[in-house]
């Protein structure tokens, strides 16, 4: 047997001689076959967006939904098999009605994906059970107001080992991917489905870990680039998703939401606009080519 996946891909709790573990790739694989989805993390919130291929005319537009609520102030969207990142969600929520249970307080954002990881990872050590064919972006805002409160359990100790620093800012908005491996990180933004690599280079040129975009600008940019990770398959119809969290004095007041109406109309309007510009600007300079090449002879 060879180290192309010959018999050592029969089981995920197997890795061949060069330590690589097909089922966990085979997953990826699964990723780049569904539609993008991408975060931004910004100033004052997140933002999640999906792109949902049509692949039926009989389908209700605005039903179902790839981005979900996990707690109030939490949102998860997931590409690569619909099923599996349906029950992923589900595991969310669980985490986090148990985290409410026991500390009675929201589950902070990298507690969760923390969690979910875990959870993830343990799907890669057994042969009666196969990896998540799903990478998921977590994204929320851990609310100033909720954190550290004097008397809450399991707030902590005021001092001390574990205790809080001075002049430390508690809560803020938080970003995570979680792979099918169940390795995550923490991001400013975060691309995966099939126009990842598009997606990831618009994501990029933002100077995201500046802090200079508002959530606004953010679900205008989200947009964007959403539509020109479609190009690469743009014979197909799809629809555009996005949900926003923003701070307590921010428009969903601290809560996952799904963002407004007009304000993604106008978003998807501004995002095609910047593509035909785009268009219209490559033509131009096809045309010119040939012209300026012939002046240069001249």
């Amino acid at each position: 047997m060879t180290s192309i996946g010959t018999g050592y891909d029969l089981s995920n709790s197997v890795f061949s001689p060069d330590g690589r573990n097909f089922q966990v790739e085979y997953a990826a694989k699964a990723v780049e076959n569904g539609g993008t989805a991408i975060g931004i993390r910004c100033k004052d919130g997140v933002v999640l967006a999906v792109e949902k291929i049509i692949t039926s005319k009989l389908l209700k537009p605005g039903a179902n939904k790839r981005i979900a609520t996990v707690d109030r102030h939490v949102g998860i969207v997931s590409a690569g098999l619909v099923p599996d990142g349906r029950h992923f969600v589900s595991r969310a929520r669980d985490e986090a009605a148990s985290w409410r249970s026991v500390y009675k307080g929201p589950i902070p954002v990298s507690a969760l994906s923390n969690r979910l990881g875990s959870y993830v990872q343990a799907y890669t050590l057994y042969s009666s059970v196969r990896p998540f064919g799903v990478t998921a972006i977590v994204g929320g805002w851990d609310s100033e107001a909720e954190l550290a409160v004097d008397g809450q359990v399991g707030s902590g100790p005021k001092s001390g080992s574990g205790g809080k620093v001075d002049g430390a800012r508690a809560g803020g908005p938080g970003l995570y991917m979680i792979e099918p491996s169940g390795l995550y990180w923490g991001y400013y933004g975060a691309a995966t489905g099939k126009g990842r690599q598009a997606a990831k280079a618009e994501l990029e040129k933002l100077d995201l870990s500046s802090g200079n975009l508002s959530l606004v600008d953010a679900v205008k940019e989200a947009a964007r680039i959403i539509y020109v990770a479609h190009e690469d398959s743009k014979d197909k119809d799809f629809e555009l998703e996005m949900s926003w969290i923003s701070s307590l004095d921010g428009p969903t007041h601290g809560r996952h939401e799904e963002v407004p109406k007009q304000l993604l109309e106008e978003a998807e309007k501004a995002a095609k606009r910047s593509l035909e510009g785009e268009d219209e600007e490559e033509e131009e300079v096809a045309k010119d080519g040939p012209n300026q090449g012939e002046r240069m002879e001249e």
